[in-house]
């Protein structure tokens, strides 16, 4: 009886014939798979059937395996389906198709990343420096810093950046360069007088306002460099930018230290110069204010003498007018007893044989040189006419 004829009991299939079993028909995933193995055995001849099952589980893992993905809080996924950009996944988990449908490539967004060089260029005044420069950088948009610059984005910031310190150092003088904030700061704190007068003075004000420090000078680059950088839509913001060393070539160190050794005693003279300054101009300030207050002292008690002078000339001369006589007699009174009064009296009225000594000169408490040898004269002859 052929296998599809109607009654045969369990035959009609014969790739299954071993389903009809004691207890009922089992249509499982586990009968399934017997299923498929036997077609395989039966298509593939053996044990073949078995590889082709082990492969087939093996493909199914692989396709779930790379069916997610998952995104740190760090990063960001820029996912590309057939090699096209598709979306940027964030943190967290994501599903995606698989390999090679679509690929995720992690970017980390939050890393502090860092290029440095170091390049010799001409400044301004057309000295050579050496300048080892640091740029400081993190990612701000993960598809441009991927797709946006050809070749390695850490070599096209790092042309950028140099081609920005060549901008700032060509477009100042090497003394700009080399000034810092920190060389400031020593010198106030060295000489204060001298940093006080320095500010102090008008031209020294403007010198002052006109250097460009070191920190400035790193602005100016990092802002140069941020813009060339968007210009290029690269995703990428600098952080800093700082000027390791900044020295002249190695050729020329030693006629670049003397230079500076020169500069250094040229600075130290002119602050030793200042603070003389500082000290000697109040001084001479206070001694002008101080003759000058004698002078106009002097000058407001001679003028005062000289109006009590003409007052007291003016009431003798009213006195004189009114008793010319009685005036005259009386001046030359004053004048006579103004003389005497201060010169020794000697007075002989007996012919130089008595001599009376009025000792007028001692009166006051003064003492007139002269006088005691007088006296001790007369003594002496008086003493010798005594019997």
């Amino acid at each position: 009886m052929a296998w599809n004829e109607p009654g045969n009991n369990g035959q009609r299939d014969p790739w299954n014939k071993n389903n009809s079993r004691p207890g009922g028909n089992k249509t499982g995933l586990d009968g399934l798979l017997r299923q498929w193995r036997r077609q395989l055995g039966r298509f593939g001849g053996g044990n073949t059937g078995g590889i082709f099952t082990a492969l087939l589980a093996l493909a199914i893992f692989l396709v779930l395996f790379n069916s997610y993905t998952i995104i740190d809080a760090r990063q960001a996924g820029v996912v590309l389906r057939f090699g096209q950009y598709s979306r940027t996944l964030g943190p967290g988990f994501h599903f995606v198709f698989p390999r090679p449908i679509e690929s995720v490539t992690k970017v980390g967004t939050t890393e502090i990343r860092s290029v440095s060089d170091k390049v010799r260029m001409l400044t301004s005044d057309e000295n050579i420096i050496a300048v080892d420069f640091n740029v400081q950088f993190q990612v701000s948009d993960a598809r441009q810093y991927l797709f946006s610059l050809s070749g390695q984005p850490e070599e096209t910031l790092q042309q950028a950046a140099e081609a920005a310190v060549r901008t700032v150092v060509g477009a100042n003088v090497m003394d700009n360069i080399l000034t810092s904030q920190n060389d400031q700061a020593a010198v106030s704190a060295a000489d204060p007088a001298a940093a006080s007068s320095a500010a102090a003075t008008p031209s020294a004000g403007k010198a002052t306002a006109g250097t460009q420090n070191r920190d400035s000078l790193q602005q100016q680059t990092r802002d140069i460099l941020q813009a060339t950088l968007d210009g290029y839509h690269a995703g990428i913001t600098v952080t800093d930018v700082s000027f390791q060393n900044v020295s002249p070539p190695q050729e020329v160190k030693d006629a670049f230290d003397d230079v500076n050794a020169a500069r250094e005693d040229k600075q130290a003279t002119e602050n030793t110069a200042r603070a003389y300054a500082s000290k000697i101009i109040p001084e001479a300030r206070g001694d002008a204010a101080r003759i000058l207050a004698q002078a106009e002292g002097y000058s407001a008690e001679r003028v005062a003498h000289a109006n009590g002078d003409a007052a007291q000339f003016n009431l003798i001369l009213k006195e004189y007018k009114d008793a010319p006589e009685v005036t005259r007699k009386r001046l030359w009174l004053e004048t006579v007893q103004s003389v005497l009064s201060n010169n020794p009296k000697v007075l002989d009225g007996s012919g130089g044989r008595n001599v009376i000594y009025l000792p007028l000169d001692r009166m006051g408490g003064r003492d007139v040189p002269g006088v005691g040898a007088v006296m001790q004269a007369t003594d002496g002859n008086d003493k010798e006419k005594q019997p």
